[in-house]
C-alpha cells in the first residue's frame, strides 16, 4: 500500500512525548521547522485538515494582489476584522516549550512558517521567519516600512461603513467576510502613493533566497530535523526535509495528520503538539 494511503496512527502524548525526548538524545543539536498547527491553541486558524487538505479557499496570491486594485480592497477591508485575531495572540504551551528546547542548547535555530511572531514572545531567540511577519507593513515602491496597526489606523479613518461588519477569523489576518468592497479606500504608501503590502510572503511569491541559504547553512550544521505542526504541504518548508534526507539527516515530524514528508521521515509522531512536548522535557529532565 503506497504511503500516502496508509492510515495515520494517532499516539498519545505519553507515548509520543517518550518516542520525542529518544530522538532528541540521539541528535541532541536539532533544527526545529513549525508550522500553523503550533499556533492553532493561541486562537489563530490554520488553513489545512489532518489529510493536508485545504479547508477554506487558497489565500490571497502575490500577483492578484500587487495587479488588482480589487484583491487589495478585498484584502484590506477582510484585514480589518482579522488582523486583531493575529495581533492579540498569546503565546500557549508550545511556544513556550519550544523556546525551552533552545534554552537547554536542543534546538539551535527555529524556522517559523509562521507569520505571528509568537516564537518571539514566548522567548525563542534564534528564530527564521521563513514567511516574513504580519506586523510590519512596507511599500513595494520605494521601501518604506511601518507597523501595520498604523494603515490599519488609516483604513479605519477612511472607511468609516465598514466598522459595523463582523465576521469569524480566518488565517494569516484573512476574515470569512463576503460583501462588495469596491468602495473600500485604500491607504497607500505615504511617502510615494505606492502599493503597501504586509512583510509576508504570499502564495505564489518566493521566500527571499539568502533567508533560504541562511537556514540551509544551519540545516547542513545541525543532527536532524524536528518538525511541528506543519503539514509540509507548501514547498518551501518541505524543501528542508528534502535536503535532510539527501543529507542523511534523521528527521522527525509532530503534526497532527499526514504530512508532505511522510516517507522521508524517521518518526512520526501523530499526537497534540503541546503536551507531546512537555512529556518529551520531562523525560529529558533539566
Amino acid at each position: 500500500m503506497p504511503l500516502a494511503d496508509r492510515p495515520v496512527i494517532s499516539h498519545s502524548p505519553a507515548e509520543a512525548g517518550a518516542q520525542l525526548a529518544a530522538f532528541i538524545a540521539r541528535n541532541p543539536n536539532l533544527m526545529v521547522l513549525t508550522g500553523a498547527g503550533v499556533s492553532t491553541d493561541s486562537g489563530i486558524p490554520d488553513y489545512r485538515d489532518g489529510d493536508g487538505a485545504w479547508k477554506r479557499k487558497q489565500p490571497v496570491q502575490h500577483q492578484d494582489f500587487m495587479t488588482s486594485r480589487t484583491t487589495r480592497q478585498r484584502y484590506w477591508g477582510r484585514s480589518l476584522i482579522g488582523w486583531p485575531v493575529i495581533r492579540n495572540a498569546h503565546p500557549n504551551p508550545a511556544h513556550f516549550h519550544i523556546a525551552e528546547l533552545e534554552r537547554r542548547t536542543i534546538s539551535a535555530l527555529v524556522v517559523t512558517q509562521n507569520v505571528d511572531r509568537l516564537h518571539q514572545r514566548a522567548g525563542t531567540q534564534a528564530v527564521v521567519d521563513l514567511h516574513g511577519r504580519a506586523d510590519e507593513v512596507i511599500c513595494m515602491a520605494c521601501g518604506y516600512r511601518c507597523d501595520r496597526d498604523e494603515v490599519h489606523e488609516r483604513c479605519h479613518d477612511m472607511n468609516p461603513a465598514f466598522h459595523r461588519y463582523h465576521a469569524s477569523a480566518a488565517p494569516d489576518g484573512d476574515a470569512d467576510l463576503e460583501i462588495d468592497f469596491s468602495r473600500f479606500e485604500l491607504a497607500n504608501c505615504p511617502c510615494c502613493n505606492g502599493i503597501l503590502k504586509p512583510d509576508v510572503v504570499f502564495f505564489g511569491d518566493n521566500v527571499p533566497r539568502q533567508r533560504v541559504n541562511s537556514t540551509l547553512d544551519a540545516l547542513r550544521k545541525s543532527d536532524g530535523l524536528l518538525v511541528i505542526g506543519s503539514s509540509l504541504m507548501v514547498y518551501s518548508g518541505f524543501r528542508f526535509c528534502r535536503h535532510a534526507h539527501e543529507w542523511g539527516k534523521p528527521i522527525a515530524t509532530l503534526n497532527l495528520g499526514r504530512t508532505r514528508a511522510d516517507s522521508l521521515v524517521d518518526i512520526k509522531l501523530s499526537a497534540r503538539i503541546a503536551e507531546t512536548l512537555e512529556v518529551a522535557l520531562a523525560h529529558m529532565g533539566r
